[in-house]
């Protein structure tokens, strides 16, 4: 299957009093069209950035992105304008995402207004059918979002993300902030609608149990770094790079015969501000040596499985 969005050697740095940040630093993947690529590493990798540079909420400082095949890096006006029809972003706090004069109905509304394609019974209409398509019950579609829980603030941002019947959604950590017991329901609503209308999801967490449970591929970031891509099940049976068998082995498991042995990191995480081009996870890996210092590339070890680690084949013996 063709891909619909990829990124090759996207960059996005911000510059600072003390020098460039990089925060995406030379990332590229692709995401197939109906399938949800993970995001995943530790708070402040990158993994928010990115997704914000792929829906241009950020310009990016250099590399391409795609759509449908089409370079859309830099889009003018009119192209960004229909682009944002097709590619939208969930984000991670439903509060502070959500305009608080604005009501439900008014929020989910707006886009239908701003593209002026609908009239204003349509726009009622697709409202409603939004609302009730987000598990949104309609006698809240004149409340504020003070005074709806958090789930329910979620599920307006999910509402708002699929008017005009977007192809590609970016979710930015949307169940971070919410209960345990209210994201399994939430999760469950976003592979019902990935079902229903051949989503595509890029789905950024820092919880590997959610990702292993709804991506198809998952890439893991460090400091604004790709250090391995793979699919899923693939990732999680048999993880190559030294910072994601750290990730995996502080997933808790609920097998009580089986005792799981955690690696714990040392060391201080690489600055991201005008990093050495060498492996920026060096200094905490056991097996740093002599050629982690030079520049490491993403190579195919299994098929379909690419890790950024010169000493890769010793580790895991592959």
């Amino acid at each position: 299957m063709a891909a619909l969005v990829e990124v090759k050697n996207l960059k996005k740095y911000f510059e600072t009093p003390r020098g460039m940040l990089h925060a995406v630093d030379d990332v590229s993947f692709s995401i197939e069209e109906g399938k949800t690529m993970g995001i995943v590493g530790e708070s402040g990798c990158g993994k928010s950035t990115l997704g914000r540079t792929m829906v241009h909420l950020l310009d990016s400082t250099s590399g391409s992105i795609y759509f449908e095949g089409e370079d859309v890096t830099f889009p003018s006006r009119r192209k960004l304008r229909k682009l944002r029809e097709n590619m939208k972003i969930i984000f991670q706090d439903p509060y502070s995402s959500l305009n608080p004069r604005m009501t439900v109905e008014q929020t989910i509304m707006e886009p239908l207004i701003i593209s002026g394609s609908f009239t204003r019974k349509e726009r009622q209409e697709e409202t409603e059918s939004l609302m009730q398509m987000a598990g949104i019950d309609l006698r809240f579609r004149l409340s504020y979002p003070h005074e709806l829980s958090g789930g329910q603030r979620q599920r307006v941002g999910v509402a708002r993300a699929l008017a005009l019947h977007p192809k590609f959604i970016v979710c930015d950590e949307p169940v971070s902030s919410l209960d345990i017991s209210v994201q399994a329901q939430f999760l469950n609503l976003l592979q019902d609608l990935q079902t229903q209308y051949a989503l595509t999801y890029m789905f950024i967490t820092h919880d590997l149990s959610v990702a292993r449970h709804l991506s198809n591929d998952i890439c893991v970031m460090y400091v604004g770094q790709l250090v391995e891509t793979s699919p899923s099940k693939e990732l999680f049976k048999e993880p190559l790079h030294p910072y994601t068998q750290a990730l995996i082995s502080a997933v808790p498991s609920i097998d009580i015969h089986r005792k799981k042995e955690r690696i714990i990191l040392e060391g201080e995480t690489a600055s991201p501000i005008d990093p050495k081009p060498h492996c920026r996870f060096a200094r905490r890996c056991e097996y740093m040596c002599r050629e982690c210092l030079q520049p490491q590339r993403l190579e195919e070890i299994l098929p379909n499985h690419f890790v950024a680690c010169c000493r890769v084949g010793e580790i895991n013996d592959v």
